[in-house]
């Protein structure tokens, strides 16, 4: 760990607001030389926010930002890079059609008699690269090249640029293990030739792999400064989300975890909250929890097995039974909602298969899978859910009409008729059908979303946190109408941020932590501790 007593670079008391928002209140943060300090926090926590400050995209309301004892204040990008403030981001922001040197000295290429020094470009690139143990053809196009290779690109670029403090910006989200390994060798060297060095990631691992101190922040804030070998795994995920105890008290969490891990089958308990709305007008003939009125298991409705994405998502196998709400917990960028999209086929796997019903194999694209009898509600209700400038009814009958297809348009007063069943059933509160979506609550455009799907009658619905950002009544409405749809058999995947959530709701829940699913439990095998245990490794 650095050991210098001055700071590089040093933030505080950083406000910053947006229409409505405080992104930041009262934000701080110090880098020394020779050190990787890791940057921790849940989505929203105002990680992003306080680097776009730091590196001149916005400008802090007020605070203070020394670097090398001389307040500073970048007003652009290019400023903070001639401070000597460089970032890499997660998505590699370079040229694929121009060579390796051409985009590591892009913008400043070398002259030699008035004339680009191409000669003189290629040598420099190869020696800056030759530094990070990246041996290539710098005159190749990048675009020949693996991610990997274009990180350490980008890299090179960022440190021919400045010498000073280098932050990453999720470097690792598109990386294999053996990618990650070479980017930390790279981060080590560096960090013994004295650079600061800001990582930004959601990966437990990695940060104890790589760092010697730890921010954590929440709500916008500076939670705290830690020492990475004075910080348990736990310790780390309670700061991020707000838990009110550090460890577990003696015989109590600890000791469910561990009685999870040896436990092989436990007793459903009933699943929670009213029958909201009788779905198809029959008696559930299936206990809830995907267990059959005999209390056998119910059949498997869809198996996964091996399905994985590279540098996205470990081989993972899973099963969904009929009539059960199976939760996936874990962190943000655990792989809760990168193993939902390539369920759907909203991404590509690269391997592994699916089977529900007659298919076998991967989706390929979402319009399979609706076909399937999948249907899938996205986490970002604004960006891929609903049609802001829509009416209700049009944005209802979006995925019914998409499985129908284009050449068999849904005659009017059908998708009238279903929009005025969902309306009462679900208690959308709209004027009318015709209103746009976009001038609905955030409940009630949830609730339109949730119709959306089970107009095309499901046999699998995907829920990726379904009650974000919506207020406590119509949390309660939409989870009794899920557990609703489970009584009478339908299934339900369901990822939530909320612990006590996904443990009121699921029958079985599967924890994944960086990338991967790390275990699967029933009804009762563990409480919010327990969980917060296994998604910091430390359950035996």
């Amino acid at each position: 760990m650095a050991s210098a007593i001055t700071p590089v670079l040093e933030l505080t008391g950083i406000h910053k607001e947006f229409p409505g928002v405080k992104a930041l209140n009262d934000a701080g943060l110090r880098l020394y030389p020779g050190e990787v300090h890791t940057l921790m926090g849940q989505n929203g926590a105002g990680k992003s926010t306080l680097i776009k400050v730091l590196t001149g995209v916005h400008g802090p309301d007020r605070g203070r930002m020394v670097l090398l004892g001389h307040e500073i204040s970048p007003q652009s990008t290019l400023e903070a890079q001639e401070l000597g403030i460089s970032t890499v981001y997660q998505e590699v922001n370079l040229c694929p059609n121009l060579s390796v040197a051409e985009n590591i000295f892009i913008g400043r290429y070398p002259r030699k008699w008035g004339m680009v020094d191409w000669r003189g470009m290629r040598e420099q690139a190869r020696k800056l690269l030759l530094d990070l143990e990246v041996d290539i053809d710098v005159a190749a196009p990048l675009s020949r090249y693996p991610l990997a290779i274009q990180q350490m690109v980008a890299i090179s670029r960022a440190l021919n640029i400045s010498s000073r403090v280098l932050i990453l910006d999720e470097p690792t989200s598109s990386l294999d293990e053996a990618e990650v390994q070479l980017l930390f060798r790279v981060l080590r060297r560096l960090r013994e030739q004295g650079m600061a060095i800001l990582f930004v990631t959601h990966f437990l691992d990695q940060t104890y792999a790589i760092s010697d101190r730890i921010t954590v922040m929440r709500n916008g804030e500076r939670e705290g400064e830690y020492a990475a070998s004075e910080l348990s795994r736990l310790a780390l995920v309670n700061k991020m989300i707000g838990a009110a105890a550090d460890a577990a008290p003696p015989g109590t969490a600890g000791a469910s975890a561990q009685a999870a891990i040896a436990a092989s089958t436990t007793e459903t308990a009933p699943a929670q909250g009213e029958l909201a709305l009788d779905v198809d007008g029959d008696a559930a003939n299936k206990q809830p929890g995907g267990t059959a009125a005999s209390g056998e298991a119910a059949p498997v409705l869809l198996r996964a097995r091996g399905l994985a994405r590279r540098g996205v998502l470990q081989p993972v196998d899973i099963d969904v039974r009929e009539g059960e709400v199976l939760g996936l917990a874990g962190l943000l960028g655990s792989g809760r909602t990168e193993l939902a999209r390539l369920l759907f086929g909203a991404d590509r796997a690269d391997g592994g298969s699916v089977r529900i019903g007659e298919h076998e194999g991967i989706f390929l694209t979402p319009r399979e899978a609706i076909g399937s009898g999948i249907g899938f509600c996205s986490e970002d209700r604004k960006l891929e859910g609903a049609v802001l400038s829509l009416s209700v009814r049009e944005n209802l009958i979006l995925a019914l009409q998409a499985r129908t297809g284009m050449l068999r348009a849904i005659p009017l007063k059908r998708q009238q008729e279903l929009a005025e069943e969902y309306v009462k059933a679900l208690g959308i509160k709209t004027a009318s059908i015709e209103t746009p979506i976009g001038s609905l609550s955030g409940g009630n455009q949830q609730k339109v979303l949730l119709a959306r799907w089970l107009a095309t009658s499901p046999k699998l619905m995907i829920l990726d946190e379904p009650t974000r950002g919506i207020d406590v009544r119509a949390k309660q409405e939409i989870m009794d109408y899920v557990t609703a749809l489970c009584r009478k058999g339908m299934s339900i995947l369901f990822i939530s941020s909320e612990l006590p959530e996904v443990l009121r709701c699921s029958d079985r829940m599967v924890i994944m932590r960086d990338r991967a699913a790390c275990g699967e439990y029933t009804r009762g095998q563990l409480d919010e501790e327990s969980v917060l245990q296994v998604i910091a490794g430390e359950a035996a």
